[in-house]
């Protein structure tokens, strides 16, 4: 009774703390402004599937990709083991599903003892790759602090996960075999039938529940942590993911999307017949283009700053990066989540509301011309993302607020500007554009 106490106190305290973790994910996100979602649903549902269940993308690189496979496939097996402690949890049993499932039961136990062994190995080469080998784009500056130590967190705590798992099946084998009360048989586990008399064999019945019952609640705890933390990690792409490929851009790669107010302006200037639909206008006095902060981004961009891995990817694709500019397309997605994160946690204290938030920064003060700049709009960093973000169009949309609104940009693209404002070309032509354009 006390131990079923215990578990509901437990879970319904860390469970409010996680809702309140991702509410505030949540609210962080709908900063953004609006912005219509279009076109074939079938697509979007493939691109769910293949890219964010099926993590298509990741195998451009085979060893890396095989060991994510590995922690991935072990956590999602994993959760039939959870469902079942949180039920024993509930109502006091042990090993609920056993005597129901037989030999099926066994067989997922198994299974998930495998996969367990799996990550644990991968899991070791992935601190390895980022302690021991010092991947280069695991060593770039915006990694510095936190997010370096983000990312060995969650690979320490998947270790400490397996050792509680390990800990709980070992000694229940052992107890099984002693005909302990409460312990009723479960069949011949992979790992843990040979592991458990091998570690615990010696032990007394009393150390081997406590064991055991470290392990259950080691592997509870552990999960329910995970579930609080995961709103302040870049893990939460575990969540993330499968929202983000579903609304993804599924235009042609590298399609710019026109400014309603500009697309009207060029329209009359050229003689041009108005589209279909009118395009609504801006008043006259608020022209703002392009995005320097949250608000003018879209939601979307700001979901994929939050879907953003961190693994370094896009950064490791750029052509401008690797010529040693100072362009890092996950420095882009990052800056970006850390100024929502700025914003939100303002308008929570109450310092700010959403409607009239003005604390004299943008991102402009996070992202730096140079960085913008350096972007030669080639694509590299959004195909080379495992989960379909899109750094360019961040880039692009403060080049546009740079340039329009802030009559700003470098020097070197004004003879193109007026090139294109007086020839209607980007190059310098000596004669009027219906003279060539045909």
């Amino acid at each position: 009774m006390l131990s079923s106490v215990l578990f509901l106190i437990l879970t319904a305290s860390t469970s409010w703390f996680a809702f309140r973790g991702f509410s505030r994910v949540r609210r962080n996100i709908l900063l953004g402004k609006d912005e219509l979602v279009s076109g074939d649903a079938s697509l979007r549902w493939k691109n769910m599937f293949l890219v964010a269940l099926g993590q298509q993308k990741m195998f451009k690189n085979w060893l890396p990709a095989v060991l994510h496979l590995a922690l991935y496939i072990a956590f999602v097996i994993t959760q039939v083991e959870l469902i079942e402690i949180v039920v024993d949890g509930l109502f006091g049993t042990h090993r609920f599903f056993a005597p129901y499932l037989g030999g099926f039961y066994t067989f997922v136990i198994s299974s998930i003892e495998v996969l367990s062994v799996l990550a644990f190995v991968a899991t070791i080469i992935f601190l390895a790759r980022r302690n021991l080998l010092r991947i280069a784009r695991f060593q770039k500056p915006e990694l510095r602090g936190f997010p370096s130590r983000d990312a060995n967190l969650i690979l320490l705590a998947e270790i400490v996960l397996i050792i509680a798992i390990f800990c709980m099946n070992g000694a229940d084998k052992v107890l099984q075999t002693r005909g302990a009360d409460h312990y009723h048989l479960t069949g011949n586990f992979a790992v843990s039938t040979w592991l458990g008399p091998a570690l615990f064999g010696n032990l007394t019945d009393e150390a081997l529940i406590a064991v055991e019952r470290f392990g259950w609640w080691l592997h509870l705890s552990v999960v329910l942590g995970f579930l609080c933390y995961l709103p302040y990690s870049k893990h939460l792409h575990i969540i993330l993911a499968f929202p983000n490929t579903w609304y993804a851009d599924i235009t042609p790669r590298g399609q710019m999307t026109n400014m309603p107010d500009i697309q009207r302006e060029v329209r009359n200037m050229m003689g041009l017949p108005p589209l279909g639909e009118e395009i609504p206008a801006t008043d006259a006095g608020n022209f703002e283009f392009g995005a320097n902060d949250v608000f003018s981004l879209s939601w979307k961009n700001v979901l994929q700053a939050y879907s953003c891995t961190e693994c370094g990817r896009c950064t490791d694709a750029c052509p401008a990066n690797q010529t040693g500019k100072k362009l890092s397309p996950r420095k882009i997605m990052m800056d970006v989540r850390d100024r929502a994160e700025e914003i939100g946690l303002a308008i929570e204290k109450g310092k700010q509301t959403r409607e009239s938030y003005n604390d004299g920064k943008s991102l402009f003060d996070r992202i730096t011309p140079e960085e913008i700049h350096a972007c030669t709009t080639c694509n590299a960093c959004v195909e080379a993302c495992p989960v379909l973000i899109n750094p360019l169009d961040i880039i692009l949309q403060m080049r546009r607020h740079e340039i329009l609104t802030q009559s700003a940009g470098p020097a070197e693209w004004l003879p193109m500007f007026n090139a294109i404002e007086n020839a209607g070309a980007a190059w310098a032509m000596s004669e009027p554009r219906d003279a060539w354009k045909d």
